[in-house]
């Protein structure tokens, strides 16, 4: 029997993988013998099995090709049902359970007749959870495509003699405390803290990501107006050396653009500006870092007081810098396009009075 190179590969694969069948890797190895030069014989000597099956699956093999080595036999015992899962899976995605909002295991055992850990499976296999939502929103700026082309631009291939820093203020941060004391961690227990809390007063930080580097710089103020934005830039400005060119990625918010702001972008040409799209916050990188401030220094964290909550800020961003890590953009701008065109195309099918402006393409 003669493979192919592409086939000898392919069935060297399934053997080594860790997730085939050992009935398919037994047929992988028939085939693979017979390309070797060896008789049915020979192939049943060595692999235990009898002469009729080394025939039965070269055969099918030179028939139906590689795929056929996957069929799996049906065996003793209770028959699955034909159909069962694709009854399962179209009404997990078509129809909701009377007066809920989605389908649970039970609820759609009972409604189909089956046991939870049936339709648990069948899931599984189908990667259903109806129990997870996520959130999206489509950016309906007009200029979408050219600022995805920048910034990605600036992202994936960044100027020379330059450093790239993402830009934009977490305001609101809260200072809260909780009514009573916790309790700490133990074996055999999580932590603990009331349910309630006070509201101590909030603070914005400021911060700036060098996305080379992977260093935070910040700042807290009070309010988040245009003049504390001029302040964290004259900041930026003092940290960095006059002959570097700083080029910001910023969102649209308005004390971005306020004439105070763009006056002193003019007075200091190094300042290069790379705005976002609307509603695209996931293009700008630091608020990736916000995440992570979030929920490492403040979600969890009890503070008396303002200056306590910056305090910890102030912490976290020292320890961050001690040892930055990076994040590493490689999403590239026509597969972004792609998937929003999808997503585009899939909401006008479900919503035909839900117009959403197309995408226009780039100049080249």
């Amino acid at each position: 029997m003669e493979l192919k190179p592409e086939q000898q590969a392919l069935l060297e694969q399934w053997v080594r993988a860790h997730g085939t069948p050992q009935q398919v890797v037994k047929r992988c190895r028939i085939v693979l013998l017979a390309h070797q030069g060896r008789g049915d014989m020979a192939i049943a000597a060595q692999l235990d099995i009898n002469r009729h099956t080394c025939r039965l699956w070269r055969g099918r093999f030179s028939e139906e090709g590689a795929d056929s080595l996957w069929e799996v036999a049906e065996g003793r015992g209770h028959k699955p049902r034909r159909g069962l899962a694709q009854k399962i899976v179209e009404a997990t995605v078509g129809s909701k359970p009377a007066g809920q909002t989605h389908w649970s295991t039970r609820t759609m055992a009972k409604a189909q007749g089956v046991n939870p850990s049936t339709v648990c499976r069948i899931w599984q296999e189908h990667g259903l959870q109806p129990h997870r939502q996520e959130t999206f929103k489509l950016s309906r700026d007009p200029q979408f495509v050219p600022k995805l082309l920048d910034v990605v631009g600036v992202y994936l291939n960044p100027p020379q003699n330059a450093v790239v820093l993402c830009v934009d203020e977490k305001s609101q941060i809260q200072a809260l405390d909780r009514t009573q004391p916790g309790l700490p961690i133990k074996a055999g227990r999580c932590g603990t803290w009331t349910h309630d809390y006070v509201r101590n007063g909030t603070t914005t930080l400021f911060a700036a990501l060098n996305v080379a580097a992977g260093k935070i710089s910040g700042h807290c103020f009070p309010r988040h107006r245009h003049q504390e934005f001029l302040r964290f830039l004259r900041q930026i400005d003092a940290e960095y050396t006059a002959d570097l060119t700083l080029h910001l990625v910023l969102d649209n918010y308005g004390t971005h653009k306020s004439p105070a702001v763009q006056r002193w972008f003019a007075r200091h040409p190094r300042f290069k500006t790379h705005f976002i799209p609307t509603s695209s916050s996931w293009l700008n990188l630091v608020e990736r870092w916000f995440g992570d401030l979030t929920g490492n220094a403040v979600r969890r964290g009890s503070f008396a007081s303002v200056p306590d909550l910056i305090a910890a800020i102030e912490l976290f961003i020292a320890e961050w810098n001690r040892d930055p890590k990076p994040f590493i953009w490689q999403a590239k701008a026509e597969d972004i396009l792609a998937k929003i065109e999808r997503c585009r195309r899939r909401l006008e099918q479900i919503q035909p009075g839900c117009t959403l402006p197309r995408r226009r393409k780039a100049a080249a």
